[in-house]
């Protein structure tokens, strides 16, 4: 199953609820991520496993899903039971410290699209060779509840610098944007719309959700403006009329970043 060129909307759903997770491929999230770590309690991580595995050998013969579907394993059995299954887009990995440990489940479940977790201060050190470590990882993200503990940060000023480190390794190793990860108060409208606006100016890209209320706000934060497409726009034309680096009457300047930015703001907005 193919998403969009762009996810923005990421959306956890407990693994041991198949019919959540049902009701979750409706949602209008890019992307449904099955959770069979945090969400579910350890004595149903067995039957977890095997409804979601049930779910993804379905998907291309009698049941085809509508958006892709990750699954956020919990250990080796989870990998190796769902490895392989039609209807799997991707795992993604937590906790994940060292390089060592993506190459571990690239070997286990070959062809893959991995998304390894960095959940604390030694993951972000690591940033980098994680974001490196093989062709089957597609992109990093933060596991914040963990790495606030592993912190002992109090707020999101900080978390300014992890959240900067993992755009940079990511970029670095040829990466999409790293995405959120969730804003744990449902009902926080609000604060969500302001947390995604600072996010996005650190360059993150999308975030991770956990109630379908929040999948709206997500998608307007991450999307340009009308008024950001308008100034890509004049950017593109400017570009098209005269080689080289330019100023526009406005008075700002044109030049290959630039251009590049508006092209990719454009892109955005066509998603």
């Amino acid at each position: 199953m193919n998403g969009p060129a762009v996810a923005l909307t990421w959306l956890y759903v407990p693994g041991d609820r198949p019919e959540v997770v049902r009701k979750a491929l409706g949602s209008g999230a890019d992307v449904v991520i099955v959770d069979l770590e945090d969400a579910v309690a350890p004595d149903r991580k067995e039957y977890a496993r095997s409804a979601t595995a049930e779910l993804l050998a379905d998907a291309v013969t009698s049941d085809p899903l509508s958006v892709p579907v990750h699954v956020r394993v919990h250990g080796e059995d989870d990998v190796k039971a769902l490895a392989g299954l039609p209807g799997l887009s991707g795992m993604r990995l937590p906790k994940i410290t060292h390089a060592a440990s993506v190459h571990h489940v690239a070997a286990l479940a070959p062809g893959v699209p991995l998304y390894p977790l960095l959940e604390s201060a030694l993951a972000i050190e690591h940033a980098y060779s994680i974001a490196g470590a093989h062709h089957s990882v597609r992109g990093i993200a933060l596991g914040e509840a963990d790495l606030r503990a592993d912190l002992g940060v109090r707020d999101d000023a900080g978390l300014d610098w992890p959240r900067s480190r993992v755009v940079v390794a990511a970029r670095a190793a040829g990466l999409a944007p790293p995405v959120m990860s969730v804003y744990p108060d449902v009902r926080d409208l609000s604060g969500l719309r302001s947390s995604c606006a600072h996010g996005r100016d650190l360059g993150l890209l999308g975030r991770a959700a956990i109630h379908p209320r929040q999948l709206p706000v997500i998608e307007r934060a991450f999307r340009p403006t009308s008024r950001e497409v308008e100034a890509a726009q004049q950017i593109l034309e400017a570009s098209r009329s005269e080689a080289g680096a330019q100023a526009l009457p406005d008075g700002r300047f044109v030049d290959a970043a630039v251009v590049a930015t508006a092209e990719r703001t454009l892109s955005l907005a066509r998603r």
